[in-house]
């Protein structure tokens, strides 16, 4: 197959399984484009319909739109760091590092019960478990070798959860302590206006992006493009906003975030196959018990953190709950609270699991691997 025909396919295969996406993005769930293209993608790839089929009889897509899509996710996460996040930081950093520090523990104890309780194998279960969204942890399941399929179906199943429960939660509790309702102004998700500053920016952002990403590629970082992209943007906007004293904003549209969703998910659909979902009946079970235990847990410790801290308990539960940024923003700003710390503490929490724990992942696969040579190798 020439290059023209493979990328075409490509093109028709990933605009086929964005209208999933699109069907369900009408629901109004933030991530409904990458979950609806995923769910079409992986259907497509499930039935190998001849339209989308390579030699070889093979589906999957070229791996390069899982890496531009890991690089405008990057990109859009490195703007939420600014100076505005660290300074909420230096006022709150003790029990803000306590508490995403034993959030990102309790997802590793929920990694350990599924790995132990059901089929999954070890990377699986950690990568899975892992409090670093659904956007980002399925493709860094693909690079460092777990079931992307069971990471997709635990990472949606805890999202789910904490959509279903946390903002109803909060509702609640707003209902019982609106007077602690905290004002803010204007919207966790500002951007820009298209004018020649902000496109200068955002040029500026990109290029940073890109140099930090090939650096990432070179010292063999785990999901370069993705890592490489978030460090980049975020170290030069809190350097130029360190240096001039203020934020600039680039112009930023919303379409490259649904971008970014419809490739992360025709790649991360294309892979699938009928192995990856042989026993799951009790994966399935695990991961609901475990993902109920860890929303149930993580509640109770956020309004230990407001008691200590005295920040609203409406606006700690949000921060700290493992979901996503855009839900737990929008809940935030619907009830008046305070969604600029929300969005700081969500974000650092994601950029913490995807920076440091992708090797700590590789390291446990490797000693796992090498203690079950050892044990054959005695027998």
């Amino acid at each position: 197959m020439t290059q023209g025909s493979s990328l075409r396919t490509d093109l028709t295969f990933i605009v086929v399984s964005g209208l999933g996406g699109f069907l369900l993005s009408l629901t109004g769930i933030s991530i409904g484009w990458m979950i609806g293209t995923l769910i079409t993608a992986a259907f497509i790839a499930l039935r190998r319909p001849s339209l989308f089929q390579r030699k070889g009889n093979t589906l999957r897509i070229h791996g390069r739109w899982l890496l531009l899509g890991q690089f405008i996710l990057g990109i859009e996460l490195g703007q939420k760091m600014n100076m505005n996040v660290l300074h909420i930081f230096a006022k709150n950093w003790l029990p803000v590092s306590f508490m995403l520090m034993f959030s990102i523990i309790l997802a590793m104890l929920s990694g350990f019960v599924l790995w132990k309780l059901s089929k999954t194998d070890m990377l699986t279960s950690f990568v899975g478990t892992a409090p670093g969204g659904l956007s980002a942890m399925p493709g860094i399941a693909q690079e460092v070798g777990a079931n992307t399929a069971v990471v997709t179906l635990v990472q949606t199943i805890r999202v789910l959860m904490v959509v279903l429960t946390i903002p109803f939660t909060v509702f609640y509790l707003n209902t019982k302590n609106s007077s602690d309702a905290v004002l803010t102004e204007g919207s966790a998700f500002s951007s820009g206006f298209f004018t020649m500053p902000n496109i200068t920016w955002t040029a500026a952002l990109i290029l940073a992006a890109w140099f930090m990403s090939r650096l990432a590629v070179r010292l063999h970082f785990p999901a370069p493009w993705l890592i490489g992209s978030m460090l980049g943007v975020a170290a030069l906007q809190i350097g130029v906003g360190a240096m001039t004293g203020h934020d600039f904003i680039p112009y930023w549209p919303s379409q490259a975030n649904i971008a970014s969703q419809i490739f992360l998910g025709a790649t991360i659909g294309s892979n699938m196959n009928k192995q990856m979902f042989v026993g799951l009946k009790n994966t399935l079970i695990v991961a609901i018990v475990s993902s109920a235990g860890l929303i149930a847990a993580t509640i109770l410790s956020s309004i230990v953190i407001a008691k200590i801290t005295g920040i609203s308990v409406i606006t700690s539960i949000l921060a700290f709950s493992p979901g996503g940024i855009a839900e737990m923003a929008t809940t935030a700003v619907t009830l008046q609270e305070d969604s600029t710390f929300v969005v700081a503490v969500q974000v650092v929490r994601l950029i913490l699991v995807i920076a440091m724990l992708p090797p700590f992942f590789r390291f446990l696969h490797h000693v796992w691997l090498k203690k079950q040579t050892d044990y054959k190798a005695a027998k």
